[in-house]
């Protein structure tokens, strides 16, 4: 029997590799980004699986010479690592005009639901007036006012600008920041809380800043990188949670202290652009509003579009 019909038969039942069994590859090649790897990671079905055919055949026939697949990240901070080269690769992005508006375009699921909820909305630079669709093809416009600990687009920008790009004094500087102060919130806490709300605003977010939020992020223990977590649209993504040893944004504690819910932010595998959040039950819990969450419940959305534009209607 030649090779070939051996391999055949030998594989002929092997499933398709699906997006979950290739998400921990895709987190495990991402690097700076090249045309050659992103080709990789769109490799066909048919023949991601003929190659691990191959290698099958290699072990059976004791042919070892073949170099061995690299192991996945030993740690957070290779993979935020990586996330960093990548993002500081990006383009610079210009600076907005006065009057100009942040289109943002999304998908929100909620617990239970079977399909998630798409909507668009436009806001002022100034964070002064908001814009939705009218559903008659325009845009409903109201004036509104910014309050609390929210910020307008102008402000977000202002504030990545002006971010440390140096990781150890951009830490020290989210951990002091007593505008997201939260009573009782420890300060690594509140470092990973604000980093996240930073990573959100991808439409403002200059290149060298949003690389320093990921070399920051890996020196907070605690931190945490899972293969695999799907947005609202159910995009597999790399996972970014927080799960200190003492209660945290990120997680929900019952009364015997175990964590009943973990919160993801969502990046793309390859680009690590910014796709969405998630929340997921790992214990029931019952609501404020009454209706219980069962283990295995999610909450989750995902960004569809965001950029700037002249005038509310348009898209960028």
């Amino acid at each position: 029997m030649d090779d070939l019909q051996l391999l055949k038969e030998m594989r002929a039942d092997a499933p398709e590799p699906d997006d979950d069994r290739l998400g921990m590859i895709r987190v495990r090649l991402a690097a700076p980004t090249t045309a050659k790897r992103r080709m990789m990671w769109r490799m066909p079905s048919l023949l991601a699986a003929t190659v691990a055919a191959a290698v099958a055949l290699v072990l059976v026939l004791g042919r070892s010479e073949l170099p061995q697949p690299q192991a996945l990240p030993a740690s957070a901070a290779e993979v935020l690592e990586r996330a960093a080269l990548v993002a500081g690769e990006r383009p610079l992005i210009a600076s907005p005009r006065p009057g100009q508006w942040l289109y943002h375009k999304y998908m929100q699921r909620q617990p239970g639901e079977s399909r998630g909820t798409t909507r668009a909305e436009w806001i002022r630079y100034d964070g002064r007036k908001l814009a939705v669709p009218d559903g008659r093809g325009g845009v409903w416009v109201e004036d509104i006012r910014i309050s609390g600990d929210d910020l307008s687009p102008q402000q977000y920008a202002e504030k990545l600008r002006a971010l440390p790009t140096d990781p150890a004094e951009l830490l020290a500087q989210v951990q002091s920041d007593r505008h997201w102060a939260v009573t009782g919130e420890s300060v690594n806490a509140r470092a990973f809380r604000v980093l996240m709300l930073y990573l959100g605003q991808q439409a403002l977010m200059p290149p060298k800043s949003e690389a320093a939020i990921y070399r920051a992020l890996a020196q907070i223990p605690g931190v945490r990188v899972e293969p695999g977590v799907r947005d609202a649209m159910g995009r597999p993504g790399v996972g970014l949670s927080y799960e200190p040893s003492e209660p945290g944004v990120g997680t929900t504690r019952d009364a015997d202290g175990q964590v009943v819910t973990r919160s993801y932010l969502i990046l793309a595998a390859d680009t690590y652009r910014y796709l969405g959040r998630r929340v997921v039950w790992l214990r029931d819990e019952q609501s404020r509003g009454g209706v219980p969450n069962r283990a295995g419940a999610f909450y989750a959305d995902a960004e569809l579009a965001a950029g700037l534009v002249d005038e509310p209607g348009q898209i960028p």
